[in-house]
């Protein structure tokens, strides 16, 4: 595997700044080579991270029923809790991964919640590990704020005003939270930790422990994104791609652990608001290419329409069929 993926400095949009133009071009070069590239200066703390990961450990080193205490069926429409080992889904394929599932953390008065929009509602936690909570509401937090200073820098990357997406889609995004757990399987094994997929939304940021085994897909075949310490793994979602035309690709991605160690993972997706409608940002509607024949899927995000909603709730019914069929697929907020 050749090639290594960009390191892009988010400094500059984390002070506060209008906007950093150097920032903004080496975004773009790594947007359109890879769609993936490493954030330094994000302002996710050290010690954060490093709790969530403790934390994160202490939980899946419990036993069996314990862990089942939170199933994603307790979290009903909210699709909160955990799920055991090959209990999701990439391509029909049960993925060699187990883990847990959070989101923005809503009472029963808010009013998508009342409202009964899926995908919204109240995390679970786990009592046996009272410090997750604490670790995943402080990751949680850090990342929301890198992820606008991110999105910022994207849209300048774009020719658009810094605060374009902020505008129109991510005032009030829909954040989702996970935490993954993929045991070492032996080098020879031909089952992945998760298989070939893109994200669904806008934009994941990525915490990794020191094992590695993200592999990305690039035009010159897939190369790995090992852990460099002080980043976060960043990569374009399937409504990025959509909203620029295909100037921007969702890039295709997988894992998978041979390292003989436990790997742990943390990706915090930060996607259009539930209700946002998808349309081609300006000057970009007319690139709307079908790129069904080399997707990985092969379906074409450009032919999709409706809100973000209607597309986020149509790719996890079939990750999790069974949670899917408690949920009326063509509802909208």
């Amino acid at each position: 595997m050749k090639g290594a993926l960009p390191i892009v400095d988010m400094g500059a949009f984390l002070e506060g700044s209008t906007g950093d133009a150097a920032a903004a071009r080496e975004m773009e070069k790594a947007c359109r080579e890879f769609g993936f590239f490493y954030a330094a200066g994000h302002g996710v703390g050290r010690e954060t991270v490093r709790a969530l990961k403790e934390a994160s450990a202490r939980f899946f080193a419990l036993p069996g029923a314990s862990k089942m205490k939170i199933p994603l069926a307790r979290g009903g429409r909210a699709w909160r809790g955990y799920f055991p080992l090959g209990g999701e889904l990439t391509s029909g394929v049960p993925d060699l991964k187990e883990g847990l599932y959070f989101g923005e953390d809503l009472d029963a008065s808010d009013p998508r919640v009342t409202a009964g929009w899926p995908l919204h509602g109240a995390n679970l936690f786990p009592e046996e590990v009272p410090e997750l909570a604490a670790a995943v509401r402080a990751f949680m937090a850090e990342a929301e704020r890198a992820a606008h200073a991110i999105i910022a820098c994207i849209a300048l990357s774009l020719g658009l005003e810094a605060g374009y997406f902020h505008s129109r889609y991510t005032s009030r995004p829909t954040l989702l939270f996970r935490i993954f757990h993929y045991p070492p399987t032996a080098a020879n094994d031909a089952h992945w930790g998760v298989g070939e997929h893109t994200d669904y939304g806008l934009l994941t940021l990525l915490a990794q422990d020191d094992v590695g085994g993200l592999q990305v897909k690039t035009s010159q075949g897939w190369i790995e994104a090992p852990p460099i310490p002080e980043t976060l793994v960043c990569n374009i979602g399937d409504m990025l791609d959509r909203l620029t035309g295909g100037y921007y690709r969702s890039t295709p991605h997988r894992v998978r652990n041979t390292s003989g160690r436990e790997r742990y993972s943390f990706p915090f997706f930060f996607d259009p608001a539930f209700d946002a409608e998808i349309e081609p940002l300006p000057a970009r509607a007319g690139l709307n290419e079908d790129d069904s024949t080399t997707r990985w899927d092969k379906s074409n995000v450009h032919a999709f329409t409706g809100s973000y909603g209607d597309y986020l709730l149509g790719k996890v019914a079939k990750v999790f069929p069974d949670l899917a069929r408690d949920v009326r697929i063509s509802s909208r907020p």
